[in-house]
């Protein structure tokens, strides 16, 4: 299988993870495919015709993307446990909020870096920051439970969003208020999984 990735892209990290919690690295050839949405990495439109990260080739069938479903089938692929099926549904909402969580940080990070300084927009910023920050909120107060549960996929999507903010946003200061989930974050990002990939490793 070829993976086509980006070391800074939060989504890739998650897959990483995946990879290396299920003990599958080696059957994965990276590809890399960096790019954005006004320059597009070269070739990977013929992988996935969204020009996304990450996109996972196949010898047996079509290429997967995105993130969620890539690891969907890596988790059946190594008959793994991180989409428990007594928490599927609870999963999959934690997944969602931590890739949601992934998506307003990177619209945030194109709108200062992609949009010419003159027609950038400070308030719909400062909107998708609100969403972090209510996503942040909830997860400090009603997952905290599930987070410090058994590994699963949500906590991955989680652990990758919140290192995303480090990495893109740290001026934010996210831990502020939130102790319950600093302090989780900080115990999981010793996981070798979550510093082999780190982006600035």
């Amino acid at each position: 299988m070829r993976l086509y990735f980006s070391q800074t892209s939060p989504y890739v990290r998650k897959v990483m993870v995946l990879l290396h919690e299920t003990e599958q690295l080696e059957a994965v050839e990276l590809v890399p495919a960096s790019g954005t949405p006004l320059a597009p990495a070269e070739g990977l439109g013929a992988a996935n015709p969204l020009t996304k990260v990450p996109a996972l080739e196949r010898p047996d069938g079509p290429t997967l993307y995105d993130s969620r479903v890539i690891t969907q089938f890596l988790n059946a692929r190594a008959g793994a446990t991180l989409y428990p099926q007594a928490r599927y549904f609870d999963v999959l909402t934690l997944e969602a909020t931590g890739d949601g969580i992934t998506d307003a940080a990177l619209l945030m990070v194109y709108e200062t870096r992609l949009r010419r300084e003159e027609i950038r927009f400070p308030e719909w910023v400062e909107g998708q920051w609100s969403k972090i920050e209510r996503a942040l909120d909830v997860l400090n107060t009603r997952w905290m439970s599930h987070l410090n549960g058994p590994l699963d996929a949500g906590q991955i999507s989680v652990a990758c969003a919140l290192g995303y903010l480090d990495f893109r946003h740290d001026a934010r200061n996210w831990r502020q208020g939130r102790d319950a989930l600093a302090a989780w974050f900080e115990a999981f990002s010793n996981r070798a999984s979550m510093v082999q990939t780190r982006p600035d490793a």
